[in-house]
């Protein structure tokens, strides 16, 4: 193997009519590995390092990913006060998962140094996403170092549009995609996938996830032939593995008193029972009178491999799971609508030991999620916050800003919901849906899906189909394996899949999936979601039965907002110099006024009467004078050569002459200031100048 360290080297991948550059040697030589990725403009640089020892006492691998768009790759600086990137926004949290979970499975089996892949984004030319290139990028830049990576990962996003598969569609093309798939994955198996869909059938999303793999196919060949020119000899001297004395010894002395345990149905009695058999094996191991054979991760992990096979022989050999269900079987469903009586939507939905409580909350543009990011800013105007509270799975814990997990879990709720909304105009209001985990047994994010959409059938949205959503995990040995539905907290941890799928009757929205061995082949994958479409109808019926349709009424305490449509060049009249004209409605009526560029205005008030008075205010600004139509006005001054009437929130000149059918000395004679009269308008000049007669409303004299 050759040192890179002072060598450039380059390769290029073509990849669906765009050619993908990755060159090391150049950038950041004091790292273990570095690469840089280039796709037309865009260009990141991903580095990885390691530790030089392992880290005692644990038994996971200690990976930490952060990806961040550096803004002046596209020209830009952070709007506010601070200019320089810092917390994590919420788009660079989910692209860090989306690096980590595909990579994590490949680190050979009992490395626990430190290792840590930074990606950056240096330059963005707004055609080409960065987040699976980033993941290719890091890929690349493992199996260039000397860390213990098993083989090449690559990852792409495949779109729909117009009934045709595309590779890294352009960022203008995702806008068109049906489809929004990230499939990662190594030359021969799935590894992960995270996609959303308007509502597409399993058949479509199995067909797009084979032409994701066939190009994945294409970078993983590349990067392993890379790897053998200038990669790095892996320095396994840190990896260490279980002592198989040790597995056998808790085999032969605690495997009964661990099955037994196991047998235990109900998920605190079974851990209770688990923890009491290992603190008696940790006593033994680390008595006090004796030097311990062994060190605290290397008896907790044996203990932890032991547990797993006692549980994985129970379901592919006993065909029994821990809470006694089959394969197929979903958990008891219970769900309880409107619980909270002064929230606009709320539901309770309880699917065996996980449950979540739901809240919907409608309201106007000012309730919209602001956000920035390099293709621009924007606001969001249906989301999803997840919190899992400690004590949804009897621990104590420290309550703080959202983790990764509970972004990660959130946005994935929210996408399975975002597609059944109905459009703006049919429903002009933001809406914001919580799931509050009040209990947790496994797949909390998909409890949340439907106890979500739950909540927003109880808050009257019309939406265009019900979503619900389940988990499904995965037993594998060699070529035996059981598919599970609505897997439990253990058969995810102890398991080798975790497979969310959520949608409706009509098709799936989203779905995401995790691997915890080398991969899964595309046979298992069609089973799996075959299962899952079983158990999502399934779901569906019982929440069905508890909510048949949605509200046809709004709650009485939800604010009632409705749209009007203006002209785009009237926006300013109504915006007023600096926002003074706006203010003033808003100060007078008590309503919620925002309008958006192209003229679209959305009043939002808790009382009709302001809401009205607002847009007769709106509509007086905004609407224009028709010659010939008589008007209400009102007198706003007196001048010698007439009267100036206020009509539609114009004045016009009410001439002398048209004040009366006779011949009138004084103004004054007729009105005065402040009277309120009918006027005609008689003519609308270039300038906007306006003539009106008084006389052309009154009866002839007889």
């Amino acid at each position: 193997m050759k040192d890179t360290q002072n060598e450039i080297h380059q390769i290029h991948i073509p990849v669906d009519g765009k050619t993908i550059i990755l060159e090391t040697g150049k950038i950041a030589k004091q790292a273990n590995a570095a690469v840089t990725l280039r796709c037309g403009d865009t260009i990141l640089l991903t580095t990885v390092c390691s530790s030089s020892k392992a880290v005692e006492n644990i038994d996971f691998l200690p990976l930490k990913v952060d990806y961040q768009e550096k803004f002046s790759s596209s020209g830009k600086t952070l709007g506010g006060f601070i200019k320089r990137e810092g917390r994590p926004t919420e788009r660079e949290t989910l692209i860090s998962r989306l690096i980590d979970r595909p990579l994590r499975p490949l680190f050979e089996e009992g490395y626990f140094n430190e290792v840590q892949v930074l990606s950056f984004v240096f330059s963005y030319d707004g055609v080409n996403s960065p987040d699976a290139l980033a993941i290719c990028a890091a890929s690349a830049a493992l199996v260039l170092s000397d860390i213990p990576f098993i083989k090449p990962v690559a990852a792409v996003r495949v779109g729909l549009i117009q009934d045709r598969f595309v590779i890294n569609p352009t960022v203008e093309e995702q806008k068109q995609s049906k489809l929004d798939l990230m499939i990662a994955g190594s030359e021969d198996a799935i590894l992960m996938i995270e996609g959303y869909a308007d509502f597409l059938t399993e058949e479509q999303i199995l067909e797009a996830i084979s032409t994701g793999h066939e190009a994945i196919k294409i970078i993983c060949q590349k990067l392993n032939e890379w790897q053998k020119q200038i990669g790095k000899t892996k320095n396994r001297s840190t990896i260490r593995t279980l002592p198989k004395t040790l597995e056998e010894e808790i085999k032969t002395n605690f495997n009964k008193k661990l099955s037994e345990a196991f047998a235990l149905k109900e998920k605190h009695p079974r851990e209770d029972a688990l923890a009491l058999i290992t603190e008696e094996i940790q006593a033994i191991y680390f008595a006090k009178d004796k030097e311990p054979l062994y060190t605290t991760s290397e008896l907790g992990a044996t203990i932890k491999k032991v547990q797993a096979d006692i549980m994985r022989t129970m379901i592919l050999k006993d065909k029994k799971r821990l809470d006694g269900r089959t394969s197929d079987q979903i958990r008891k469903i219970s769900i309880e609508q409107s619980l909270l009586p002064r929230t606009h939507g709320s539901s309770l939905f309880t699917r065996g030991e996980t449950q979540s409580l739901a809240v919907t909350t409608l309201g106007g543009e000012t309730m919209a999620v602001r956000y920035e990011d390099l293709d621009g800013d924007g606001h969001r105007k249906f989301y999803l916050q997840y919190s899992f509270p400690p004590y949804s799975v009897g621990e104590v814990g420290r309550l703080g800003a959202p983790g990764r997990r509970e972004v990660g879990h959130g946005k994935l709720a929210e996408r399975a919901l975002a597609k059944t909304m109905p459009s703006q105009e049919q429903f002009p209001y933001v809406v914001r849906v919580e799931s509050n985990i009040t209990e947790c047994n496994g797949s909390s994010s998909m409890a949340s899906v439907c106890g979500g959409c739950l909540s927003m059938m109880d808050a009257g949205i019309p939406i265009k189909h019900p979503i619900a959503g389940i988990a499904m995990g995965l037993i594998l040995e060699g070529s035996e394996y059981v598919i599970l539905s609505d897997i439990l907290g253990a058969e995810d941890a102890l398991g080798d899949m975790d497979f969310k799928v959520a949608g409706s009757d009509h098709g799936i929205t989203a779905f995401q999936l995790d691997i915890k061995i080398e991969g899964i082949t595309f046979e298992i994958m069609k089973v799996a979601l075959a299962q899952a479409r079983q158990g999502r109808l399934h779901i569906l019926s019982k929440m069905l039965e508890a909510c048949p349709q949605t509200k046809s009424q709004l709650s009485c305490y939800a604010p009632r907002i409705e749209t009007m449509q203006i002209k785009p060049s009237k926006i300013g009249i109504v915006i007023g110099p600096a926002g003074k004209q706006i203010r003033a409605i808003i100060e007078t009526t008590g309503a919620q006024i925002d309008i958006n560029d192209s003229g679209l205005i959305s009043i939002s008030s808790t009382n009709p009467e302001s809401m009205q008075k607002a847009k007769e205010i709106i509509l007086n600004l905004t609407s224009e004078v028709e010659v010939g139509k008589v008007y209400a006005g009102k007198v706003v001054s007196i001048t010698a050569f007439g009267a100036f009437v206020e009509i539609m929130g114009k004045e016009g000149l009410c001439h002398i002459s048209e004040l009366a059918h006779h011949r009138v000395q004084n103004v004054t004679d007729v009105v005065k200031e402040g009277d309120k009269i009918n006027v005609k308008v008689l003519d609308v000049n270039e300038r906007g100048q306006i003539k009106l007669s008084l006389r052309a409303t009154l009866p002839m004299p007889s």
